[in-house]
């Protein structure tokens, strides 16, 4: 090695054993000093990438890039809802901040303080992916539109109170047709605009029906022209949902006819102007007037039109119709020749009922009545003789019946077992005693013989069987079933 060789490396380690050591903390706080003081305050355009939402601590963490380096940023909790313009992936913006390094992992970052739109483009980029987006969902279907009402009671009207806007809309409502009109105010352009639009139309379709407040029967949501940055309050997404959800028809008049939200695709009707909105939501009252004013004069010509052509119609009827001469000349012809004809006819008639008259005077003499007189007794009498024999006839039926049931009777009644040396037994109450057993000593009882009754008293509980101890012999079957169907019997 040569002493030049030598030198150097006594040179070069030299200042190495003289530099001050630093530990990892305190180069990274030198760091960060050093990158804060010469990037204080700086402006940074680029692509929104990596945003996922603020975290759970509320503040939002992402990063910028563009096509050769990418940056790490962040927005504390605070500034973050302060932000006009709110992060969103893929965006192209301008991003106002001051740099600074984190330790933790030995990079460095910009803390984002507010956050512009990079030129019309990225707006428009930023409007039609949203729009895209929104369309997916089905927001936009014309199917979920409904027709605004005729002629509405009520005028709901979202805007700034202290514009020209809601002069202008008032004043033409006032010319068209004058309505009931309710305001809603809110802030038109501003960071707080988008959430009070979308409150204030959520805020009409709670209103209930009949209430204290009355419920709209349309609503308009409006803005004069400006700047599309103005205008982003009404292409917000909380904005368009509340739009398409509403259940009251609405009108988006936002700008001017050049000028594009995205509640213009969500509302049910887009009006180029507030002023146009004023004048589709109202007919023109004049108009209407007028309109009834000639609908009743012709509801009034139009009967009298009809009665007069009736009327031609008629006459023109009659002259087809022959005249009164030629339609009751052949009536008046055959009258006259049955005239002619009636005395004739009255004669002849008059003697065929002469005729007729004689022939039943003849079959009137007395001869002939007393003769019809004399037939009717010989019939009378026939009959008479008959209704004898008949009579006769049924009467020995009769006899003849009644004379078997006699019999029948005496067959079966108990006087004729009595006459056979039996008796009835009965007790106080005079009811049939059927057995010895029924019979309680010191009792009354009666006796009926065929010849009379006699009334004993039982002594001594009956013996059931006779003096010899052997028992009485079972009658016959035949009296058997007599005992039981008739009164209970006594043999002395």
């Amino acid at each position: 090695m040569s002493r030049l060789d030598r030198d150097s490396m006594v040179d070069v380690a030299e200042p190495r054993a003289n530099a001050p050591e630093w530990s990892v903390s305190e180069l990274s706080a030198a760091l960060r000093r050093t990158v804060e003081d010469a990037y204080g305050h700086v402006r940074v355009r680029g692509e929104i990438s990596g945003y996922r939402g603020p975290h759970s601590s509320g503040h939002a963490y992402f990063s910028l890039k563009d096509a050769g380096a990418r940056l790490d940023a962040v927005i504390w909790k605070g500034t973050f809802q302060r932000l006009r313009l709110r992060p969103e992936e893929g965006l192209e913006v301008v991003a106002v901040g001051r740099l600074t390094t984190y330790p933790g992992k030995s990079g460095y970052q910009i803390v984002i303080e507010a956050l512009e739109f990079a030129g019309a483009g990225a707006i428009m980029a930023m409007l039609e992916e949203r729009k895209r987006r929104l369309a997916a969902e089905g927001l936009f279907d014309p199917a979920r539109k409904v027709p605004l009402p005729f002629l509405p009671l009520v005028v709901g009207v979202i805007t700034s109170p202290t514009g020209a806007v809601i002069r202008d809309i008032l004043h033409r409502l006032a010319d068209r047709f004058p309505r009931r009109v309710l305001v809603w105010p809110v802030r038109v352009q501003g960071e707080t605009s988008a959430a009070e639009v979308a409150a204030a139309i959520r805020g009409f379709n709670a209103l209930p029906e009949g209430g204290a407040i009355p419920r709209p029967d349309v609503i308009v949501v409006a803005r004069g022209g400006g700047a599309l940055e103005d205008l982003l309050g009404f292409s917000d997404e909380a904005v368009v949902r509340a739009a398409a959800e509403s259940a009251i028809p609405l009108v988006a008049a936002v700008g001017h006819e050049t000028d594009v939200t995205l509640i213009d695709f969500a509302a049910d009707v887009r009006a180029p102007t507030p002023t146009a909105a004023a004048e589709m939501v109202v007919p023109v009252r004049a108009d209407l007037v007028a309109t009834v004013e000639d609908l009743g004069a012709r509801l009034v010509a139009a009967p009298l039109r009809l009665l007069d052509r009736r009327k031609a119609d008629l006459r023109a009827l009659a002259r087809l119709l022959p005249s009164a001469e030629s339609l009751f000349a052949v009536p008046r012809q055959r009258l006259d020749v049955a005239g002619e004809r009636l005395p004739r006819a009255l004669k002849a008639n008059a003697g065929a009922h002469r005729l007729s008259l004689v022939a039943i005077r003849a079959r009137l003499s007395p001869e002939a009545l007393k003769a019809r007189v004399v037939r009717g007794q010989e019939r009378v009498e026939g009959l008479g003789d008959r209704l004898g024999r008949a009579f006769a006839v049924a009467a020995e039926r009769r006899a003849a019946r009644l004379k078997a049931a006699g019999q029948l009777l005496e067959a079966l009644s108990y006087h004729g077992v009595l006459s056979r040396g039996f008796a009835l037994v009965r007790d106080a109450a005079g009811q049939p005693v059927r057995s010895a057993a029924a019979a309680v000593p010191g009792s009354a009882l009666d006796l009926e013989f065929a010849d009379g009754r006699v009334g004993v008293t039982v002594g001594r509980a009956p013996d059931l069987l006779p003096a010899g101890g052997a028992p009485r012999p079972k009658p016959p079957a035949r009296r058997a079933r007599k005992a039981e169907t008739g009164p209970t019997l006594f043999d002395p």
